[in-house]
């Protein structure tokens, strides 16, 4: 079963023909992100985008299926790729380092074309007698490819890794959680326990239709070429009905996830088996979440330390005191020493979110602003005087001196 005609899998995930295997990871990784069905919950232009970035990834992600790709067009299990010219431009050298490239076919490109060209003059092909030497090139390439190809058998390959962002509260972060989310990934196909085949012996070849040849045509011309997919042999493994013959099948499934407490924005936990499945029996990946941590309207977290800031009265900030400040496990006091100026930052120790890896706590850092209330009356704005004439130390007169 052919999957990828006429679909341009690099223009799906956004990368160039050129591009590594981490390049397409990533910008996986990115896509898959933005079009998952649990960020976009209804949307059904969203959940194809998903599905074709998927798709894309199983093919470019893998180097086998990437490489048929890039040659035929599409990929296939039993590697067939079909009659047509390869969508790099060809490559007339074969696995074993015959190289075509340098034949000239053209006189039997030209007889070809004159065998078909109704009236026209000239190279037959379309781009004249070099192209047509082009084609007769790759179509010996492709034999020996086809050949080569057609002598391996699929391997087991490993299930993908997945990644999941998962949305948490300030105080899931803090304190912990469990979540239960819908992944989408491939399992093991029950039918046929994760083979690909089922038990009732082989089958006649779909390919070759049991002849163990295949013919392809190039103009005027035809040649017999050895099944790839049976290897001459006629006979195939009977494939599975249910998964194709791949081994796995796409489904979503409910996973309960433990997030520790003290997760971080970007945290990223491994739930290990829960990836995609591997073909024909190999091991399943592992599932990656991450987490995206909610903000809180009064704590501000900066990695293991809180962050908070609290309001003080003038005569609090003059005199000194003892304030009650929230933190994230409840209450506690805080020594304001006389003279505090607006802005001042104390520490409370250990008073932070605890770490996981160090068994340590972070700290709290509260920021006191005073806040001067309005005032009611003339007997308190004649005791404000009276404090200016016995206080009369100008807190600006260095500030000019600073400019220059």
């Amino acid at each position: 079963m052919a999957t990828g005609e006429n679909k341009d899998y690099y223009k799906t995930l956004g990368v160039k023909r050129s591009a590594t295997q981490d390049d397409i990871r990533k910008a996986y990784r990115r896509l898959a992100r933005k079009y998952h069905p649990d960020v976009n919950p209804g949307d059904k232009t969203a959940e194809d985008k998903f599905k074709e970035v998927q798709e894309a990834n199983e093919i470019l992600g893998d180097e086998k299926k990437r490489k048929m790709y890039d040659q035929y067009g599409f990929y296939s299990p039993g590697g067939f790729p079909g009659a047509g010219p390869q969508p790099g431009g060809g490559g007339g050298t074969h696995p074993g380092g015959f190289d075509f490239s340098g034949f000239d076919f053209s006189e039997y490109a030209q007889q070809a074309g004159g065998a078909r060209g109704q009236g026209r003059s000239g190279g037959g092909f379309a781009g004249g007698g070099a192209a047509g030497g082009g084609g007769f090139s790759d179509l010996f390439s492709q034999f020996f490819k086809s050949a080569e190809s057609g002598r391996a058998r699929p391997q087991p390959k490993a299930g993908e890794d997945l990644e999941y962002t998962a949305d948490i509260s300030f105080w899931d972060a803090i304190r912990g959680t469990s979540l239960r989310l819908n992944i989408q990934r491939y399992e093991n196909c029950a039918q046929c326990g994760g083979s690909g085949a089922i038990s009732s012996g082989p089958m006649v070849c779909p390919e070759c239709e049991g002849k163990g040849q295949v013919n392809q045509t190039v103009g005027a011309m035809k040649f017999n070429l050895t099944c790839p997919r049976c290897g001459g042999k006629g006979q195939v493994r009977n494939s599975c009905p249910a998964c194709s013959g791949e081994g796995r099948i796409a489904k979503t499934e409910q996973v309960e996830v433990r997030i520790p407490p003290g997760a971080q924005n970007g945290s990223r936990l491994r739930v290990p088996g829960k990836g995609n499945a591997g073909a024909m029996g190999a091991p399943s990946g592992d599932l990656y979440i991450i987490t995206r941590v909610g903000e809180h309207r009064l704590f501000k977290r900066e990695g293991d330390d809180i962050r908070v800031k609290a309001p003080i009265t003038p005569a609090e900030a003059i005199l000194g005191a003892k304030i009650e400040i929230p933190t994230i496990d409840g209450r506690a006091l805080l020594k304001i020493p006389p003279a505090t100026s607006s802005g001042k930052t104390f520490r409370l120790r250990e008073r932070g979110v605890l770490n996981r890896r160090t068994n340590q706590r972070g700290d709290q850092y509260i920021e006191v602003q005073i806040v001067v209330p309005p005032i009611p009356d003339e007997n308190t704005k004649e005791l404000m005087r009276e404090f200016t004439k016995l206080n009369p130390e100008d807190p600006r007169k260095n500030l000019f001196e600073q400019v220059d």
